[in-house]
């Protein structure tokens, strides 16, 4: 529109930022995990549950902290969280043993929790739903440039300043971010002096749903069940990127700790490039084919993402097992936005809270995922089997895609 002004797309910088951060805070540990453990002389299944306490927290203050955005808005739920999670990044630099290591992480996703959920709730408040997709699309490849450039960033600071040093420095990020946040950010864009009339226009076009608040133990019920059980399938998947993957690149293919650097980040590359290329598609797949056909693309991505999963898995050649690798996690995120936009297709004013409802869920998976990996390492020395096993939860994830009807709301499905 002619003369509208642009402060949606600062919005957008803001979130993007801000899921840069939130992976760059989330696979430092992964990348510091051979040093942290020597240091502290911990076992595979030990550090296993170091990353499981993560998002085992995250899941379980995952819906509270989405519902919180829904009530008191995006602004001030989301100061808090970026705060407290910076606090605890640092506090992760001071450990001294297990136990205290376990109890840092554990606060640390308490305090993430609900980070996602509420900037998808700024999203849909600034944005119409014909850009949502897109606009989903570049905070995830936000969060998958910030585990990208992660093992590049912690692998020097580990070689001149220590493990410790890496957490104490990241932990400053977010702390600089919520102070320009709280400054310039509105739950409301008719309020805020950057948006004019032809802006909010735009923003305000799609048609409007009239509230009915959703009751919490109404959250269960199709299409967001169906949902739900998907993005734990992806979750599942996605958590060996985060975790797992430098290990098993270093010990299981022989790569060099720069190599697995550089692997690790052409593998988060091509899932951030898939995020963005998944927003773009289902934006225009819904355009042109509606809500139905244009929110499916998990029905093919999930199960190609297994495939090409299970080949890395197989192959006896460590090049073509980091191309598989990639591959997967790419496929995986090109359906990301779309399961984001969905929330707000059924949820509307509720988004908040049903998008925690389905990152819980992801959360679970991703608390699950570590847990079999270590395990498999320390009980039976296979990486096979772990790997397979994810394959063919990606590809279950994918089936659970087809009963997702996004043109159904919370209310139209009780």
């Amino acid at each position: 529109m002619a003369g509208a002004s642009r402060a949606r797309y600062t919005l957008l910088r803001f979130t993007f930022a801000l899921s840069i951060i939130t992976y760059v805070d989330r696979v430092c540990i992964s990348t510091a995990a051979g040093s942290i453990s020597r240091e502290l002389h911990l076992s595979s299944a030990q550090m296993a549950w170091v990353f499981s306490a993560f998002t085992i927290a995250y899941a379980l203050f995952e819906i509270p902290s989405g519902r919180l955005g829904d009530t008191l808005g995006p602004r001030k739920v989301l100061t808090r969280i970026v705060l407290w999670w910076s606090a605890f990044t640092m506090a992760t630099g001071l450990v001294w043993s297990y136990l205290s290591l376990l109890i840092a992480r554990f606060l640390f996703g308490a305090g993430e929790a609900g980070a996602f959920p509420n900037m998808s709730r700024s999203l849909a408040r600034w944005f119409p739903e014909r850009e949502r997709g897109t606009a989903h699309g570049v905070m995830f490849m936000g969060s998958r440039i910030g585990g990208a450039i992660t093992p590049l960033l912690v692998t020097p600071i580990l070689a001149y300043a220590g493990w410790r040093t890496s957490f104490w420095v990241f932990g400053t990020l977010g702390i600089a971010w919520s102070i320009f946040w709280w400054r310039w950010f509105r739950d409301d864009p008719s309020s805020h002096s950057a948006v004019n009339a032809a802006e909010l226009a735009i923003m305000q076009e799609s048609p409007s749903k009239i509230h009915v608040e959703t009751p919490l133990l109404s959250l269960f019920r199709l299409p967001l069940l169906w949902l739900s059980l998907m993005y734990f399938c992806y979750g599942y998947s996605l958590y060996f990127y985060l975790t797992w993957l430098p290990a098993y690149l270093k010990d299981v293919r022989g790569f060099s700790n720069a190599a697995t650097s550089i692997v690790h980040t052409f593998v988060l590359l091509t899932a951030a490039a898939a995020s963005i290329a998944g927003g773009r598609l289902t934006d225009f797949l819904v355009k042109r084919y509606g809500l139905r056909v244009g929110r499916s693309i998990g029905a093919i991505a999930l199960p190609v993402s297994g495939i090409s999963m299970a080949c890395a898995a197989l192959t006896p050649n460590s090049i073509a097992a980091a191309i598989f690798l990639a591959l997967a996690a790419g496929a995986g995120d090109l359906c990301l936005s779309t399961c984001w936009a969905i929330c707000h297709d059924i949820g509307g004013e509720d988004s908040g809270t049903v998008s925690g409802c389905m990152n819980t869920f992801a959360n679970l998976g991703g608390a699950l995922s570590p847990l079999v990996i270590g395990y498999s390492v320390q009980w039976w020395g296979s990486w096979s089997i772990p790997l397979l096993i994810a394959a063919g939860v990606s590809v279950l994830g994918g089936l659970l895609t087809l009963p997702i009807d996004p043109r159904k709301t919370l209310q139209e499905s009780s």
